[in-house]
């Protein structure tokens, strides 16, 4: 073993800056990498050039997954994995999902430059298809890793027509390779991320600990009424954009009486043949509930279904739900969660606090195939899915550090 050579300020930043434009974006002036695309191919390859360097053999996976191999000390060595993930929603930020991915690469780049290996194989992996932003789908990348993918229609189509089967094939992949991705010998998963909410800029900290993942259900909801001219008399009227409107605002009471980690949002909103003389006949809008614990979130759909149903009677319309999504969250492991928070509070000073996340992860996934934690960084104003996300390079070093940290100590007892 060698003294290890400090790594340059804030790498893993500056990395991801250089991975926001073309080629590694598919659309000019603006950063969009979506699922088996052109830009997630050069952002492959991109990566796979700075984990070789790193001292780690790269591959691949079928669900075009990057995987990076830092072998342990004996061939048949348990893996410690660590990554996030590499697509981006439409007009993304910089670093929602790619630093997780550098931050890995550097912790290993670490202990390679010093010549350590441990007990356990340390893989770093980037996902590819966490944000669903090309095909209605979400976390295949992950689901395929931890062998609980759900079924997969090959014949969705993207925005340009193309359907998920041919492209998978441009990959060398078919929906039924999918599966072959899937993982064993994983001890643990680690998740470095973007907090993409502003706790910890509030509490004044560069880091914090999840303690857990909420769960996620998602409707879409239709509202039917009568279209009719505007100049129909008020009480005369079954106005579902109207109609809609109340419905709104009674999600966002729900959402706002509940406990702290629930949240309820009205994203999108679309009023069927509109026009400013006509009375809508029909509106269609969405509904995401999280919480984390279910029960919470569940108890907020009841709620929810009654408060519009009592809204369909007042207005004489009618009101419709259909279920997109239901996703499981997860709570992080107690012990790894103590061991990151320990890594922190030695790098930073500080006590890290610990935090629920809103947002879904790839750990959420990753946690039914390994005990996993996330580590959160702080960024500026908690803005996250847009240009403007922004992280601090002192709070992207602690980050790493924590990482190494950790790292050191994984499987120690206690």
């Amino acid at each position: 073993m060698r003294a290890s050579p400090p790594l340059p300020p804030a790498r893993a930043k500056t990395r991801c800056d250089a991975l926001g434009v073309a080629p590694f974006s598919d659309r000019a002036g603006s950063l969009f990498r979506p699922w088996l695309g052109p830009a997630h191919r050069a952002t492959l390859e991109q990566v796979a050039v700075w984990m070789r360097e790193a001292g780690m053999t790269v591959a691949v996976d079928q669900a075009a997954n990057i995987v990076g191999h830092y072998p342990g000390l004996t061939r048949d060595a348990p893996v410690l994995l660590l990554g996030s993930h590499l697509d981006s929603v439409e007009n993304a930020g910089r670093y929602d999902g790619a630093l997780g991915v550098m931050l890995g690469i550097e912790a290993v780049a670490h202990f390679h430059a010093a010549g350590r290996r441990f007990p356990f194989a340390i893989d770093v992996i980037g996902f590819g298809d966490e944000e669903g932003s090309r095909f209605p789908t979400y976390m295949i990348g992950s689901r395929a890793v931890a062998g609980c993918l759900l079924p997969v229609d090959p014949s969705l189509r993207d925005a340009a027509g193309v359907t998920l089967a041919e492209a998978l094939a441009e990959w060398g992949q078919t929906i039924e390779t999918l599966p072959l991705a899937r993982r064993g010998r994983i001890a643990a998963y680690v998740e470095a991320h973007i907090e993409q909410a502003p706790h910890l800029e509030r509490a004044g900290q560069a880091l914090g600990v999840v303690r857990g993942i909420a769960s996620q259900l998602r409707y879409r909801v239709r509202v039917t009424g009568q279209a009719a001219h505007a100049g129909t008399a008020m009480g005369e009227r079954q106005d579902a954009l109207a109609a809609s409107a109340e419905g709104i605002l009674a999600i966002e009471r729900i959402g706002a009486s509940g406990p702290p980690d629930l949240v309820t949002t009205v994203g999108v909103l679309t009023v069927a043949g509109g026009a400013p003389n006509v009375v809508a006949g029909d509106a269609v809008f969405s509904l995401d509930i999280r919480a984390l614990d279910p029960t919470i979130r569940d108890g907020a759909a009841r709620e929810i279904v009654e408060a519009l149903d009592g809204v369909a009677v007042r207005r004489g319309v009618t009101v419709t739900f259909e279920r997109e999504q239901d996703l499981s969250g997860a709570r992080c492991d107690a012990a790894l969660a103590a061991a990151l928070a320990e890594a922190a509070e030695r790098v930073t000073g500080q006590i890290p606090p610990s935090l629920v996340s809103q947002a879904g992860h790839d750990a959420m996934v990753m946690a039914h195939a390994a005990p996993m934690v996330m580590l959160f960084i702080r960024c500026a104003g908690g803005i996250s899915h847009n240009p403007a996300e922004s992280v601090a390079p002192e709070d992207v070093d602690a980050a790493r550090d924590t990482l190494i940290g950790f790292i050191e100590r994984f499987g120690v007892p206690a």
